[in-house]
C-alpha cells in the first residue's frame, strides 16, 4: 500500500473519515479520566507537531499516531507514572520551559479494515522519524496491551512476562513495538484513573452495579471499585512502559 504521512492538523478530515478511522477505538470509559480532560487542550495545540496521519493514494486516513515532548533522564524509576502523567510533564515543561529530549508515543489507531498490514507499525517509525528531526534523544511508550482485557484479575506485572513460544510477548500491541526493536521497561499500574459516577459506570459498561465492590467490566483491563454509599466507581487503567532503540 502507498501511503504518505501528514500533519494531522495540515487539513481538515471529512467526518466519515474520521468516524471509520475511529471506529473501533477505545472503551466509552477512557474519556472519564478528569486530569487529562484539564490538559489535553493544551496538548492539541502545542504538540501538532507530533500528531501525524497516514495517507493513502486516494487521500484517505488509514492510520493515525500522537505523542508528547517530555524531559527524562532516561533512569526507569524516573519515568512518568503513565499516560495521564506523561501529558502533564509535557505540559508543565512547557510551561516551566523546560528542554524535552524524549517523546512519549501515547497512541496510534488504524482503520479496521486495514489492520494486520503493518500500518501501526509504520506509524510508530513515523513518530520515531519525527522524534529524531526534532533532536529527542529517547522515544518511549505507555502501550495499553489490548489482549490484557481477557485477563483483567491478572496482574500487570505478570501479565507483560507472558510470552509466546517464540519468545515474543504474548499480547500483539507489545509485540508491534517489539518487532520495531523496543523493550520493555517496567509496569505502569495506575497509566490513568477514570472516575465516574455508579450511574455514569452502568451507561459506558452496560452493567448494573448493585453493590459495593470490584467488577469485570468490558474492555477493562483491570477491575472496576464500585462505592455504592459514595455514589461513585474508579478505574485504574494498567499500561507498560516501553523503550524505543
Amino acid at each position: 500500500m502507498a501511503f504518505k504521512i501528514e500533519r494531522t492538523d495540515a487539513r481538515t478530515w471529512p467526518d466519515e473519515q474520521l468516524k471509520e478511522l475511529f471506529s473501533e477505538g477505545f472503551p466509552e470509559f477512557i474519556t472519564a479520566d478528569r486530569l487529562v480532560k484539564e490538559y489535553i487542550g493544551r496538548v492539541g495545540e502545542w504538540f501538532a507537531a507530533l500528531d501525524l496521519t497516514l495517507v493513502d493514494e486516494r487521500e484517505t486516513p488509514v492510520a493515525s499516531g500522537w505523542g508528547v515532548p517530555i524531559h527524562w533522564d532516561g533512569l526507569t524509576e524516573t519515568l512518568p507514572t503513565g499516560y495521564t502523567q506523561a501529558l502533564v510533564r509535557a505540559v508543565e515543561g512547557r510551561e516551566q520551559e523546560t528542554e524535552a529530549n524524549t517523546l512519549v508515543i501515547c497512541g496510534a489507531v488504524v482503520t479496521p479494515s486495514l489492520k494486520g498490514r503493518g500500518l501501526a507499525g509504520e506509524t510508530l517509525k513515523a513518530l520515531r522519524r519525527t522524534a529524531e528531526e526534532a533532536g529527542l534523544v529517547h522515544v518511549i511508550a505507555p502501550v495499553r496491551p489490548t489482549t490484557k482485557a481477557r485477563y483483567p484479575l491478572t496482574p500487570i506485572e505478570t501479565f507483560m512476562r507472558w510470552t509466546r513460544e517464540d519468545g515474543m510477548a504474548l499480547d500483539p500491541w507489545i509485540r508491534t513495538h517489539q518487532r520495531l526493536g523496543a523493550e520493555i521497561l517496567s509496569a505502569a499500574p495506575a497509566s490513568q484513573t477514570m472516575t465516574g459516577t455508579v450511574a455514569e459506570w452502568e451507561h459506558w459498561t452496560g452493567m448494573a452495579f448493585p453493590d459495593s465492590g470490584d467488577y469485570v467490566i468490558p474492555g477493562g483491563l483491570s477491575l472496576l471499585r464500585v462505592d455504592r454509599s459514595a455514589g461513585h466507581g474508579v478505574y485504574r487503567e494498567p499500561n507498560i512502559w516501553m523503550r524505543h532503540g
